[in-house]
């Protein structure tokens, strides 16, 4: 997580986050009238697929043209929580005021915007157009639209948002990516209902978001040796036949998968100088391996060497000239 907060003389602040926004988000042009007491902060929190930012400024009025989209264009759709004071948004034909609700823009588009009040708050998850995976031509009658953020999915959106601003900087970097793929779902859900249908969510949207559900499942269970593909359909409610459908796209089978993490992690701890007193076999079997002989040939088949020998080769002090 980085967290930043304009300091010096208040030009200063301003000029700081016109850059800090041109460059860390989308370059675009802003302007405003409390240059003599501009206050702002910027926090961001890197979630994998998805990102997530706050932001806190004086009021400012903004502008992103053609020029601005060729200079630099993320392809980003950013769902936004205005937290405190409220935010006009125009694009796309569209004009709203947002207090308290939620608003989606596109990045790849012009737009104008102005911070209302005294200070302005936002929270932003900024997601890639590929990975919300709902058709372009629906999602764009939502933009710049006042979206409620106090009932139904919407709520439970904005909350989600909130606790992960709040608690995230306390979770691990994997924990993180966990979160950024559940608020990724939550959106697509959110959005898919916006539509007026929750089915909008197409079939590949669902299809994906089984499968990150089931990638997380397999990160959390790779030590137990009762991991294979007919515990995880069990698990998910689904026939054999329908997990190893879902899978037919991705770069790796089931058993596959689940093979090459435990390997990573294995190959990680034989390096590690703080497993050192663990053996080869108690290592192999903390990842899930019942048979060291098995594990031994997965991992030479995988790295090219031994474990034994990639441990040796991990642990042999430096020599400095």
């Amino acid at each position: 997580m980085v967290a930043s907060e304009a300091d010096g003389t208040p030009e200063d602040r301003f000029a700081w986050f016109c850059q800090t926004v041109s460059t860390e988000v989308m370059p675009v042009t802003l302007n405003t009238r409390h240059a003599a007491d501009f206050r702002a902060g910027v926090t961001d929190l890197d979630l994998g697929t998805v990102r997530l930012s706050a932001l806190s400024c004086s009021p400012v009025v903004s502008r992103r043209t053609p020029v601005h989209v060729r200079r630099g264009d993320p392809e980003h759709l950013q769902l936004a929580l205005v937290t405190r004071g409220a935010v006009r948004v125009s694009q796309r034909g569209h004009d709203s005021v947002i207090a308290g609700g939620l608003v989606l823009t596109d990045t790849s588009r012009p737009s104008e915007g102005a911070c209302l009040g005294e200070q302005v708050e936002s929270v932003v998850l900024q997601i890639p157009r590929q990975a919300l995976t709902l058709r372009a031509d629906r999602v764009d009658r939502l933009l710049a639209r006042d979206l409620a953020a106090d009932v139904g999915s919407g709520a439970i959106v904005a909350d989600f948002l909130r606790t992960l601003l709040r608690r995230g900087p306390l979770c691990s970097p994997q924990e993180l990516r966990g979160m950024g793929a559940v608020a990724l779902d939550l959106a697509v859900v959110f959005l898919a209902q916006q539509l007026g249908d929750p089915r909008e969510a197409p079939a590949e949207a669902r299809a994906r978001e089984t499968v990150r559900r089931i990638d997380r499942f397999i990160e959390n269970n790779l030590g137990d040796p009762g991991l294979t593909p007919r515990t995880i359909a069990d698990r998910h409610h689904m026939s054999l036949r329908r997990l190893y459908t879902l899978f037919e796209d991705q770069p790796l089978t089931v058993s596959a998968r689940i093979r090459r993490s435990r390997l990573e992690r294995a190959h990680a701890d034989l390096a590690s100088g703080a497993m050192r007193g663990q053996s080869v076999q108690a290592i192999a079997a903390r990842w899930g391996f019942s048979s060291a002989t098995g594990f031994s040939r997965a991992f030479r088949e995988a790295y090219g060497i031994t474990p034994t020998e990639h441990r040796a080769s991990s642990q042999v002090t430096p020599r400095h000239e």
